[in-house]
């Protein structure tokens, strides 16, 4: 099974349960042959729960942080993480109208992508129950969004021994650092541009009026 940097899920250590079990009743082993079969598909499948485990485990720990600077939402709005239904282990971050949605989009392929925000895509429990649409949907609406960027596709592939590793053009990746990019990137494309320029205008006017008092200029 998949390991991650963090350490394996609980699912991911199944087999050592397995194994165990069989140690008990090797008799019930080799009449069932049990853990002989190698399915790839169904270890793929865990291996993208696993994963997605793990990524929403750093999100939730740099969104922890990163509201812990928010002061009660006065300065800049907090992020949100919410699961999505009817899904294993898909969820995605909201801010500003905007969120990064991270899900299993088929077999072997994990997809962090940014979509607008629609009107009653949230209920009440925090779960995402309708499909999220992306920018097509205000050509529908006729409001004009900001331009997001296209989904990227994590890509399952497994290795010599059995093991399940992703990708990202080719090259093997790590969930702790697909967080800290992705992350990183979402607060910036939900950053409030309104409210800060509006707060670095307060900030320069300030700094106007002081070195007015000292007799100089900006």
């Amino acid at each position: 099974m998949a390991t991650f940097k963090d350490g394996p899920s609980k699912q991911a250590q199944s087999w050592i349960h397995d194994l165990a079990k069989s140690e008990l009743h090797p008799d019930a082993e080799k009449l069932l042959n049990l853990g002989r079969n190698f399915d790839p598909q169904q270890v793929v499948e865990e291996s993208a729960i696993d994963f997605l485990t793990v990524l929403r485990g750093h999100f939730n720990e740099y969104a922890k942080v990163f509201n812990s600077y928010a002061e009660g939402g006065n300065r800049y709005q907090e992020v949100k993480i919410y699961s999505i239904a009817q899904t294993p282990a898909d969820f995605m971050m909201y801010r500003n109208q905007i969120k990064l949605l991270v899900s299993n989009a088929a077999h072997g392929v994990i997809q962090l992508g940014f979509f607008h925000h629609l009107r009653g895509a949230l209920a009440v429990d925090g779960q995402v129950q309708s499909p999220i649409a992306n920018q097509a949907s205000s050509a529908m609406s006729g409001t004009p969004q900001a331009q997001t960027p296209p989904p990227q596709d994590l890509l399952a592939q497994i290795g010599p021994f059995r093991d399940v590793y992703w990708t990202y053009q080719g090259e093997k990746i790590e969930a702790e650092q697909i967080a800290k990019f992705y992350f990183s990137e979402f607060i910036r494309a939900t950053r409030d541009l309104k409210r800060s320029r509006a707060a670095n205008q307060a900030l320069l006017d300030q700094i106007k009026t002081l070195l007015q008092e000292k007799g100089l200029e900006l």
